[in-house]
């Protein structure tokens, strides 16, 4: 689970620090005073995206640190990066320039590792989520995630691409004289473009090494010449001074068997110096200034930048064109002999295809009525007393995508004698929150951290009241994040922290406080709309919510 997260200077968040234990810790405050802040400040720190506008007015960079305990990453993850310690941080900085910092425990690492690792560790449903659940595109994503078919998906895929490759063969074969021409004209001069500079595979790299050199022989020669002569050749070289320091220390070595490791250390300086100054000689040697050669090579370069840049970016990918290009060349110049090949090898590809998307329709009809069932069972406590929830699966066969054959849709009915109709025909925002909660409970049981934003967003009362014992329930055995407006759902956490927002002439900041006996009372008392007064309905309302759910 979550245990820590610091915060410093992101959006109005001077310093923070807090910490988190298991269960429902829930987040309440008035509009506006930056509940969401903490959730957009754990995001960051787990890959989200990273915006400069976010970093408090005066700082020169924003950053946070989030840990977490080992034990709540699969065993894989924790050898992957090497995590062996019972708890382990991840940090991630961003200055006002728009240069960035990622770290695991103290190493660099990139902001993709950051997200990957997050992928294992929070779930966040943001305040506007459960808006997705009205695009029916979405529902073949959860139904996939649910199912976890993932590798027969990779297999549909693989097989709609290779028969779009062979389909587009076919189609090159039914070209115009005309418009094969053209082609064959494109082709063949790009082609002869790669082959008559001939790259080879790194030849650029090799010439970035050597070109430095070449244009600076002449002043690394005059810099060898008079680094060797400091050395050696003067008459008062290093080499002879030292030569002449090494000889008085072994006579003084003679006389005092303490200085024999003084008279080695210096024996061996001079050896050093004699080897350096044997390089430098060699290298003086073998330095060539040739303006030629120089020029020759910086044309060499500059050709090979060009073709980088149409057909790159890299040389290996040039390479890769060309033999392309060669393939292309040859399938047109021969492509009626190949005709009736590609006619059976569209024919095999589609049969495969076909049957792989059978199969994963078979799938998915299966665990939609799984899931229709998990979610039903999930939301009906909700409000919902006869509620019907569906998960349509469609294949049409004519239809084959890299998905597969099947449309998805959510139905939903939330009344008695009302008949099953699409989610975004029917549903109420409330309503929405509510099968998206259920949706999360469902789809993310091996997440140990569940973040949700409002997700009271439409519902109140007594809905709110079992929305909030859900989101209790949820927390059993991990950890639920939660900013609510809703006291019913206060009420139900664990752990209540405060949001208020400051302000003096200069600047603005966030102060967040725990809650516990009274100020969680009068807290509560606030959300339903009363004030702290120990006297007034609204604060004996709060009482009543906190003993209902054991708080008190």
């Amino acid at each position: 689970m979550l245990t820590r997260l610091h915060v410093q200077n992101f959006a109005i968040i001077d310093d923070l620090t807090l910490d988190f234990s298991a269960g429902l810790t829930v987040f309440s405050g008035e509009t506006g005073a930056g509940k969401s802040i903490v959730i957009e400040a754990l995001g960051f720190v787990l890959g989200a995206r990273g915006d400069v506008s976010v970093i408090k007015d005066g700082a020169a960079r924003m950053c946070v640190t989030a840990e977490f305990e080992s034990a709540c990453l699969p065993p894989t993850v924790r050898e992957q990066y090497h995590l062996t310690a019972d708890r382990f941080t991840l940090r991630r900085e961003l200055d006002n320039k728009g240069k960035g910092k990622a770290q695991l425990d103290g190493r660099a690492v990139t902001v993709s590792t950051l997200a990957r690792i997050g992928q294992h560790l929070v779930d966040f449903h943001g305040q506007h989520d459960h808006q997705s659940l009205l695009h029916a595109s979405v529902h073949l994503n959860l139904l996939d995630h649910f199912a976890k078919h993932a590798t027969l998906l990779t297999q549909v895929k693989t097989a709609y691409t290779r028969e779009q490759e062979v389909r587009a063969k076919l189609e090159a074969l039914h070209l115009s004289a005309q418009e094969k021409e053209r082609l064959l004209d494109l082709y063949s001069y790009q082609l002869k473009e790669i082959e008559d500079i001939a790259p080879k595979a790194d030849e650029d790299l090799q010439l970035e090494q050597t070109l430095p050199k070449l244009k600076h022989a002449g002043k690394l020669l005059e810099l060898a010449q008079e680094a060797y002569e400091e050395l050696y050749e003067a008459e008062n070289s290093a080499a002879a001074r030292t030569a002449r320091a090494a000889k008085a220390a072994t006579n003084m070595a003679q006389l005092d068997d303490n200085l024999t490791q003084l008279a080695q250390d210096i024996n061996t300086a001079l050896v050093t110096l004699e080897d350096a100054a044997q390089t430098l000689g060699a290298y003086k040697e073998d330095m060539e200034v040739d303006p030629a050669a120089l020029d020759k090579m910086l044309t060499r370069h500059e050709k090979l930048k060009r073709l980088k840049a149409k057909y790159g970016p890299e040389l290996k990918d040039v390479l890769a064109t060309a033999q392309e290009l060669g393939e292309k060349i040859k399938n047109l110049q021969h492509a009626e002999e190949h005709e009736q090949d590609l006619e059976n090898e569209l024919k095999t590809a589609h049969a495969q295809l076909l049957k792989l998307a059978r199969t994963l329709h078979d799938k998915r009809m299966t665990a939609a009525t799984k899931l229709a069932r998990l979610i039903t069972d999930e939301i009906r406590p909700l409000g919902f007393n006869q509620v019907k929830f569906s998960v349509a699966v469609e294949m049409d066969e004519e239809n084959i995508t890299a998905t597969g054959a099947d449309r998805v849709e959510f139905l939903f009915s939330p009344n008695p004698g009302q008949a099953l109709r699409p989610l975004k025909n029917i549903a109420s925002g409330g309503e929405i929150s509510r099968v998206m909660l259920g949706l999360k409970t469902v789809l993310a049981p091996t997440v140990p951290v569940m973040v949700f934003d409002e997700i009271d967003a439409g519902i109140g009362g007594e809905t709110g009241h079992l929305v909030g014992q859900k989101l209790r329930k949820a927390a059993t055995g991990k950890q639920v994040l939660c900013v609510t407006h809703l006291a019913q759902v206060a009420a139900q956490a664990h752990v209540n922290f405060h949001v208020e927002k400051t302000a003096d002439k200069t600047s603005t900041r966030v102060c967040i406080t725990p809650l516990a006996g009274e100020t969680l009372t009068a807290e509560i008392a606030r959300m339903l709309g009363g004030n702290a007064d120990k006297k007034s309905a609204a604060f004996s309302h709060a009482q009543e919510l906190l003993k209902e759910a054991q708080r008190v």
